[in-house]
């Protein structure tokens, strides 16, 4: 079996051993990131693979998957004549999240941990919990109260333990990360493990290969704790980087105006969070995250591809949940945000792709 790369603090550069089960750096307690510099395949050695995200094997951190379930490979939509919608939805799970769950899972397998611990509000949860029963590995998911209750009984379903905590999303991350440190514990955190980010940007990886080896002008993401916004930076790097890409496409964020700490910080010009984050309910739970732990890494990647944070509001998500069910897809109320953003004409023109990142069914409708 090929040696797992170390993992590294990206403020202090400390480094930790890739079968380690740390889960943040010792020194700051901040994320990791994966000491991996791959180089993707070219377009026509692609034809004929395995019909899921390890198709792009060279840009993997792991190999020979066991838990595959037969994530990613998602379709495109034309919602208009710029912009396209990935279904990311139609996964096995129902949430992009499964991209990054797999790498977890798989992760873990290898690692061989006494149990499993995650936290989520609900897509991340639901994901880890169907990847770990596919592994025969024991999980326990910590969720806030107020989590979706069809997220709660798919994650049971799955044979994860569910613990309710007592407060917001930063209160279950918190009761997680406590149980981490706890011997033969392995924290599949789609946060604090780089391994997720590795899994979310084949969401970027198919893009490329299903518009012809480019990209739009433009990718609209969504920006919570931003692991589809940061894995999707980390594919076209990797695509630019080996001279398969002409341009990068420009990366716009989407926040709820009710919880938006990086929108914020952006239109400051800082280059972190600053002040005291206001939180108001909103019904894009999934991104309504106050302090989000890869902040500076967020900001960074949206001003470095020359774009923007855009913010909707309570009746912007409403009103585009009801048009993309309109047009046949029923998407929950967080995986419509990105077409809330750009459906009356902020692109300009800009070719442009969206991801609906989770199934309606999950959560129902938005509702007053």
């Amino acid at each position: 079996m090929t040696p797992l790369p170390d993992r590294y603090c990206p403020v202090d550069g400390i480094r930790i051993p890739g079968d380690s089960l740390a889960w943040c750096c010792p020194s700051c307690h901040g994320p990791l990131d994966l000491d991996f510099a791959p180089t993707p395949a070219p377009l026509k050695s692609l034809t004929g693979r395995v019909n899921s995200l390890w198709r792009y094997a060279e840009t993997l951190p792991l190999s020979a998957p066991r838990v595959s379930l037969g994530e990613g490979r998602t379709p495109l939509v034309a919602l208009t004549d710029e912009v396209q919608a990935k279904l990311d939805f139609l996964t096995p799970t129902l949430s992009f999240k499964d991209r990054g769950a797999v790498m977890l899972a798989e992760l873990a397998l290898r690692a061989g941990p006494r149990r499993v611990v995650a936290d989520s509000s609900g897509n991340a949860g639901t994901a880890v919990a169907a990847y770990c029963a596919r592994a025969r590995l024991p999980c326990t998911v910590y969720v806030p109260f107020g989590t979706s209750a069809k997220k709660l009984e798919q994650m049971e379903a799955h044979g994860a333990r569910v613990e309710l905590v007592d407060g917001g999303r930063e209160a279950a991350a918190t009761a997680a990360r406590r149980a981490a440190d706890e011997p033969e514990t392995f924290y599949a955190s789609h946060v604090y493990n780089p391994y997720f980010l590795h899994g979310t940007k084949t969401y970027v990886h198919e893009l490329w290969e299903d518009l012809g080896g480019r990209l739009p002008e433009v990718l609209v993401l969504p920006a919570g704790n931003g692991t589809l916004l940061l894995g999707a930076a980390l594919a076209v790097a990797e695509l630019y980087g080996a001279g398969l890409l002409d341009r990068r496409p420009r990366l716009w964020a989407v926040q709820a105006a009710a919880v938006a700490p990086l929108a914020h910080a952006f239109a400051e010009d800082a280059d972190d969070l600053t002040g005291t984050t206001t939180v108001s309910p909103t019904h894009a739970e999934g991104i309504a995250v106050a302090h989000p732990p890869r902040a500076r890494q967020i900001l960074r990647a949206v001003r470095e591809s020359g774009g923007t944070f855009l913010t909707v509001t309570e009746d912007q998500i409403r009103h585009a949940q009801l048009d993309l069910a309109s047009r046949g897809l029923y998407v929950e109320s967080t995986g419509v945000v990105c077409w809330a953003a750009v459906r009356e004409g902020a692109l300009g023109g800009r070719s442009a792709v969206v991801p609906l990142c989770g199934a309606g069914l999950k959560s129902g409708p938005a509702r007053d």
